[in-house]
């Protein structure tokens, strides 16, 4: 989704504002056994590996229009992964020289004119109640970017990835910039909402919250899915295996699991 500018800014130099796009989703599941919460591990562990969040990250890099500079990715024992990418929006390609053995290779040395320094990571939790039944996957995707281009335009995709019961979303522009005459800039494009930048096929299917801060240039979102369909949330048990009062119970549990994430905290028994 396009990002609207502000009129054209002529700066002194190049644009120094920050800004960071954190994306933090849920997968809930019941996972009735231990064997089953621990198959959900293995599961989350193969689907959102190191190697498939590089793609990812990629393609959230291709959307913005940032340079890869480097990335380094790294599976964990027992579970888990990251991927750290370094990105830049321009590179003066005249500055690039060869740095390797391979006469054929060249490497980026400097980057000069609209110095970027930005980067791309995500980190993956996934997690099980050894009681309850309850599994959780959490991902955290951190896109921070300087110059013009923003990390926002990559927020549709990023929902589209994964597939999110919840999702908790932060922008925040840090830092100025300044135009010819000095005067400073705290923001260069027109945003007063998160929402208005997610797609409206994706809003239909969420309970969305706002709570901004308008002044100091940082926004909050968070996503809920609106419906309940049981079925999506059994990992190694059909519906049709469980008792009328199993149901119940699971379905209970489920939605005061994600009620308390998405609300940030506990909720009491009744």
């Amino acid at each position: 989704m396009e990002i609207k500018q502000l009129r054209e800014l002529k700066l002194y130099g190049f644009n120094n504002l920050t800004k960071t796009l954190s994306f933090n989703m849920y997968d809930i599941c019941y996972a009735k056994t231990s064997e089953h919460r621990q198959e959900y591990i293995q599961y989350i562990d193969e689907e959102y590996n190191s190697d498939r969040l590089a793609r990812i990250l990629t393609e959230v890099s291709n959307i913005i229009g940032a340079h890869i500079l480097n990335i380094a990715k790294q599976d964990y024992d027992p579970q888990g992964a990251s991927v750290t990418m370094l990105v830049s929006e321009e590179q003066d390609t005249s500055l690039i020289k060869k740095t390797s053995t391979d006469p054929n290779k060249s490497f980026p040395s400097a980057v000069v004119a609209h110095l970027d320094k930005s980067h791309i990571t995500v980190h993956t939790y996934p997690e099980s109640h050894p009681n309850k039944g309850i599994s959780t996957f959490r991902a955290d995707i951190d896109v921070s970017t300087c110059g013009k281009i923003s990390p926002l335009t990559a927020l549709n995709y990023l929902l589209t990835s994964f597939s999110s019961d919840i999702a908790i979303i932060d922008y925040r522009i840090r830092g100025f910039t300044r135009d010819l005459e000095g005067r400073k800039f705290f923001i260069d494009h027109k945003i007063n909402s998160i929402q208005n930048y997610i797609a409206k096929e994706k809003k239909e299917l969420y309970q969305m919250i706002d709570v901004n801060v308008y002044q100091e240039n940082i926004f909050h979102t968070k996503m809920i899915l609106k419906d309940f369909n049981l079925d999506n949330y059994l990992f190694g048990t059909a519906k049709n295996e469980l008792s009328p009062n199993e149901k119940k119970r699971i379905k209970q549990r489920l939605t005061k699991e994600m009620a308390e994430i998405f609300y940030g905290r506990n909720i009491p028994r009744v």
